[in-house]
């Protein structure tokens, strides 16, 4: 598949079901459960499920969605990094997850800022939002090495504080 976004490192496109198993295993990934949370993601189904009620159908319904991030070199998948639309927040929001060998080494950073850089120049969204947990200290410092702000500590369910984030781009 031809990429949507091109760095350095990184080749950025979206995702299809041939990424069921890349899927099963980020979203399973202690990461990914600690700091996002448990997706009931346990088989191929519920993967395929995943993308088809996820990632497809923004891309479908928003014109952007979350992109699979693969290493340039190894065309290996590395993680998701994109743009997701909640009827929760009034803007849409970035979004990022890498497998824990590919953390610490700038490829959030870079597959992060190509989102944005692409958001303003092809999508011509002006606000984006982040929303993460309070103790996600790697996330926080990447958020604000992009450029976030911090806005308001919020809950989206009973017990469960999330920070939000905001970039005026």
């Amino acid at each position: 598949m031809n990429p949507i976004l091109e760095t350095d490192r990184l080749l950025l496109r979206e995702l299809n079901l041939g990424d069921v198993p890349f899927i099963l295993s980020l979203l399973n990934s202690p990461g990914w459960l600690k700091y996002i949370g448990d997706r009931g993601v346990k088989n191929e189904e519920q993967a395929k499920d995943y993308l088809l009620n996820g990632p497809l159908k923004s891309y479908k319904e928003n014109g952007f969605g979350l992109y699979l991030v693969e290493e340039r070199i190894s065309k290996l998948p590395i993680g998701l990094c994109g743009l997701l639309k909640r009827e929760t927040l009034e803007n849409p929001d970035l979004g990022f997850a890498f497998l824990s060998d590919y953390m610490g080494k700038g490829f959030a950073f870079e597959a992060a800022n190509a989102v944005l850089e692409h958001t303003k120049s092809q999508l011509k969204l002006l606000t984006i939002l982040a929303i993460v947990l309070p103790d996600n200290q790697r996330s926080i410092k990447l958020l604000e090495k992009l450029g976030f702000q911090y806005q308001k500590t919020f809950q989206v369910k009973e017990g469960e504080d999330l920070s939000l984030f905001q970039i005026d781009l």
